[in-house]
């Protein structure tokens, strides 16, 4: 951790969380300042639980904290028994290897929250801070989820606003907040990056953000028949992997120093 930034920023109050899809984006986000990564594998799918190699690693590499995204697959978010138990192991897990907190999000099938599988989590975590993730941002009603969420004792909520990015839903967010009040930390999420996190933070009036803030990496050295494809995007060759950027990192940390 970079010290002067990150005691400026913590003066500040505001919260910066990386989105780290591998272990050289947790790396960054330790060298870069930030506060906690939330650690996750297949981000193209938007984010599922990261092996326990993962997990491990993260925190014996670097001092930040470290929560992992428990989500057994891609898709919505509404579990059948097999995939809940596989939930509650992974939480279990992550607990015994040092997770500094667990991110989770479960719905039922009418769009509200699966408060019964939601607690069964929460008690397996043992006490560590809980993220709601952006499960939320399906959820039929946002203020009777809310509701839910301040009963269970949540202790982030990661929300786009209900819409595909930050922006997009500022005032849904900023309003989230208002009615959370000190219960709740709100932290807007989703397309967030350093050319709109002034805007964000004016237009919400939260002190937590979540980003990505990637960069494409090449294993310039590294041989491979990019005619023959692996990943699911277009957009990288097999030779490419997408990292958190240790210099946006660093961009954002400044510009939320200067609000």
């Amino acid at each position: 951790m970079i010290p002067n930034l990150k005691e400026q920023y913590e003066r500040k109050c505001f919260e910066l969380e990386i989105c780290a899809g591998n272990i050289q984006s947790v790396i960054a986000a330790d060298k870069g300042g930030a506060d906690r990564v939330e650690l996750c594998d297949n981000l193209i799918e938007g984010g599922t639980t990261p092996s326990l190699g993962t997990i491990s690693l993260a925190k014996d590499l670097s001092e930040i904290d470290v929560f992992p995204i428990i989500r057994p697959r891609g898709g919505d978010f509404v579990y059948d028994d097999v995939e809940q138990e596989i939930m509650l192991r992974d939480v279990k897990i992550a607990v015994e290897h040092g997770a500094d907190g667990i991110v989770i999000g479960a719905l039922k099938s009418d769009g509200n929250i699966n408060y019964d599988l939601c607690c069964k989590l929460i008690e397996v975590a043992k006490g560590i801070p809980i993220t709601f993730h952006r499960a939320f941002d399906h959820c039929r009603n946002p203020f009777d989820a809310l509701d839910i969420l301040l009963k269970m004792g949540v202790k982030r909520l990661l929300t786009s606003g209900q819409q595909n990015t930050a922006i997009e839903g500022a005032d849904l967010i900023a309003e989230l907040q208002h009615r959370a009040g000190k219960q709740l930390v709100v932290m807007a999420g989703s397309g967030v990056d350093e050319n709109n996190i002034n805007e964000l933070a004016t237009k919400t009036h939260v002190k937590a953000f979540h980003a990505s803030l990637r960069c494409v990496y090449k294993q310039e050295t590294v041989f491979s028949r990019n005619e023959v494809r692996f990943n699911g995007t277009k957009d990288l060759k097999e030779n490419q992997l997408m990292v958190s950027s240790l210099e946006r990192i660093k961009r954002v940390i400044k510009k939320l120093e200067n609000i």
